[in-house]
């Protein structure tokens, strides 16, 4: 139960939990606009559909030929690479890396080089005009 006491001595006596996972708050991810699409400049449908478990992303596409940085792939997709790289006739050294979940998101969120973007919007910025028309 929860002890009957003052709002300044629940306050006080908060804490926390460490997660065994990473996990990925609703009000980045779904707040408009969506801050974590943003960020990794991809649309809201993609990152839902790796946070929700749906499909895999590539985090480093390694030596296969037909993968990307940030796609996406079904479970279907990913289970025929996979028999592809482990097949006794693969010429793949560097293994593809994929992920799922807010464990992937998070990995491509510490992919990012943020001082350099920031420095890339600035100079932007600085070299911009008034509005864009449309």
């Amino acid at each position: 139960g929860v002890e009957v006491t003052e709002s300044r001595v629940r306050r006080h006596r908060m804490g926390f939990i460490k997660l065994a996972a990473p996990v990925s708050h609703v009000w980045y991810l779904k707040g408009i606009p969506s801050y974590v699409a943003i960020s990794l400049d991809m649309p809201l449908r993609d990152v839902e559909q790796i946070v929700y478990f749906n499909c895999y992303v590539v985090l480093d596409a390694g030596d296969h030929q037909d993968l990307k940085y940030k796609q996406l792939l079904t479970e279907d997709e990913w289970l025929e690479i996979e028999d592809e790289i482990y097949a006794e006739d693969s010429t793949i050294e560097n293994e593809p890396i994929v992920g799922i979940g807010a464990e992937a998101l998070k990995q491509l969120l510490e992919d990012l080089e943020l001082p350099k973007v920031a420095e890339e919007l600035r100079e932007e910025i600085a070299g911009s005009k008034g509005q864009k028309r449309v």
